[in-house]
């Protein structure tokens, strides 16, 4: 009797895989292993490796609680940045995989649909909101994937993990990098959210400085 699953079950392998092993170690072969099957079952459920990314992508997206639209743009923008962060800090090897499938996965344009929808409520202009846009997102991702997270992401250690991480910077750093030296001990005593948080408030006070700023109307000369 043919082995059945569900697509859910597929995805959440898949995921497994990635976060262990990384994107490159994704594969139908990789997750019919871990589904004591064959790789031709799995044709039944899932388009080639492209599915399986799609369905990885939708797996972690599905994870995402988005909050509720406000009547002030910074703090929906805040909450729906923090949000995905969170959710990409528990699963870091699959960002790549994520940036790489938005144009492809309906699921992943959900969080930037949200964001832009924020900035949009704003007083920027388009070039504005799509540059705050990317600025933002380049913030969430990197971030995230930043972070010396390893096997401890998403786990209660994950902190812990950073801090040794920032203490190994330091001591390479020494005497002949002593300003690097001197931020690993800062970096020490704070958190990967606590740090995420202030790089976000900083670049959304940029963001609303611009906001702020009178519009320059182009001015034709007279002849």
């Amino acid at each position: 009797m043919r082995a059945r699953f569900t697509v859910d079950e597929i995805g959440r392998c898949a995921l497994r895989i990635v976060e262990r092993d990384g994107v490159a170690a994704l594969s139908m072969r990789a997750v019919a292993s871990q589904l004591n099957t064959g790789p031709m079952t799995l044709y039944n459920y899932v388009k080639g490796r492209e599915g399986l990314e799609d369905l990885v992508v939708d797996a972690i997206m599905d994870s995402l609680s988005l909050p509720q639209p406000t009547d002030d743009w910074r703090a929906d923008l805040t909450a729906t940045a923090t949000a995905l962060w969170e959710v990409l800090r528990a699963h870091p090897n699959a960002i790549p995989l994520i940036l790489m499938r938005r144009s492809a996965s309906v699921s992943a344009l959900a969080p930037a649909e949200q964001m832009i929808a924020a900035l949009s409520r704003s007083r920027l202009t388009e070039d504005d909101v799509l540059a705050a846009f990317r600025a933002v997102l380049a913030l969430v991702t990197g971030s995230a994937q930043a972070e010396f997270a390893g096997n401890s992401a998403g786990t209660p250690v994950h902190d812990e993990a950073n801090a040794a991480g920032a203490v190994r910077i330091g001591e390479l750093a020494g005497d002949e990098y002593p300003h690097i030296a001197a931020l690993a001990k800062v970096s020490d005593r704070s958190t990967a959210a606590e740090d995420f948080r202030r790089g976000l408030e900083i670049l959304l006070q940029g963001i609303a400085s611009v906001e702020q700023r009178p519009v320059r109307r182009r001015v034709s000369k007279m002849r």
